[in-house]
């Protein structure tokens, strides 16, 4: 009831919601923080990599996997799930937690992102988009209320703003554009959110001009949210420009609500951003790169398809616990994927996922004992000079 009164009144002020953020510890020598997000499914511990579950399902593997990897929330996505199966047969289903048989923490993405990169297949007016299926050319259209009223369908426990996600290298004129109906956008998708079970969070935009990105940070957090995200990087712009860019808008965001940076990224990208105040991160990267070889590990990047690991006996990370480490060799998960077996998949998304998420503890565990900057310069250290070993070997 008070909720309809307020959105009678224009008053977009949110009461308290259902996902809590809990500031447990900032980091005495960077911007890093430790905290923990309440959420109805759960608490989760942050700095959190989310992996993406885009039509349901984290690529490769099961919920149990993800169980046994410790994963504390994955991501789903409402324009491939609005085209299959649908909400209304998600909605019949239970929702997307018993749908899926998921009983820890979602996140949806509001489909903004995969909508505004079909390029030629949409139009968008001051109404929303409008578009066409990858799928089958159908057309359908997405709008700030039919965008929260398929997230709330779905159950997530937080949804995204629609908001457009122009590339970070777009011209200013039409960015300024963009910023101000993204803007008009979150006010609408704040109308249509019922707070009940979903908690929203807005996103700011600015591609990589510090003036814009500061406007659109006053902007969306003038409206009262449980968290905020930075969306438009990684989409084109250098690492190091992402980095900047980064470091600066992080802290426009409320000190007090979760920092989620949106598609990011590499695990050079995770510690570097977690140092500027970042909570929250998801991407495709581990499980894509797993499905075509490309394994991450404390020696740095293994390509397994290489024949050089034909014959060896080795674990892919012999300093790694996961299940793939613990039990075959180099040689066999080569052979598998050469020849072509569903395994290599998930094997190898297996070790990826727990290289991120192993990271992420670590993480947080220095920043609890304040000694992140250590921490950081270390990796990046490492990082860099893995990079440098493993070009001179091409």
């Amino acid at each position: 009831m008070v909720d309809e009164q307020r959105k009678e009144k224009g008053d977009t002020r949110v009461p308290p919601g259902l996902v809590r953020f809990e500031l447990l510890h900032e980091d005495t020598g960077t911007k890093a923080r430790r905290g923990r997000l309440h959420t109805p499914h759960g608490p989760i511990e942050t700095p959190i990599f989310m992996p993406v579950g885009t039509v349901g399902s984290v690529k490769g593997v099961g919920p149990d996997d993800l169980v046994n990897l410790d994963a504390q929330i994955i991501l789903g996505n409402t324009y491939h799930l609005m085209l299959r199966p649908g909400e209304p047969l998600i909605q019949e289903m239970g929702g997307l937690h018993r749908f899926i048989s998921w009983d820890r923490p979602m996140l949806t993405d509001s489909g903004g992102f995969q909508v505004f990169s079909l390029s030629e297949k949409r139009k968008i007016t001051e109404e929303g988009a409008a578009f066409q299926s990858h799928l089958d050319g159908s057309r359908h259209s997405l709008s700030p209320e039919r965008s929260i009223a398929i997230q709330e369908t779905l159950g997530a426990d937080v949804i995204m703003a629609f908001d457009e996600c122009p590339p970070s290298t777009e011209d200013r004129p039409y960015l300024e554009k963009s910023l101000a109906r993204t803007t008009r956008w979150l006010h609408r998708c704040v109308k249509a959110w019922s707070r009940e079970r979903s908690s929203l969070f807005g996103i700011v935009q600015g591609g990589l001009h510090e003036d814009l990105r500061k406007r659109h940070a006053e902007e969306i957090c003038a409206v009262d949210l449980p968290g905020y995200a930075l969306g438009g990087y990684s989409v084109g712009e250098a690492p190091e420009a992402m980095h900047a860019g980064v470091a600066y808008s992080a802290p426009l965001l409320p000190r007090d609500r979760p920092r989620y940076l949106m598609g990011v990224g590499t695990p050079l990208d995770l510690v570097t951003c977690v140092e500027q105040g970042v909570d929250m991160f998801d991407c495709v990267l581990p499980t894509r790169c797993a499905r075509n070889g490309l394994l991450f590990t404390s020696e740095g990047k293994l390509v397994i398809r290489n024949a050089a690991y034909a014959k060896d006996p080795r674990p892919v990370d012999p300093a790694c616990s996961c299940y793939t480490c613990r039990t075959f060799s180099r040689a066999y998960l080569r052979h598998l994927f050469a020849a072509g077996e569903i395994l290599a998949m998930r094997l190898n998304t297996l070790h990826n996922l727990h290289y991120f998420l192993t990271l992420m503890a670590d993480v947080r565990r220095a920043i609890t004992e304040d000694r992140f900057a250590s921490f950081a310069k270390d990796f990046r250290a490492r990082a860099h000079a893995q990079e440098a070993e493993r070009t001179r070997g091409r």
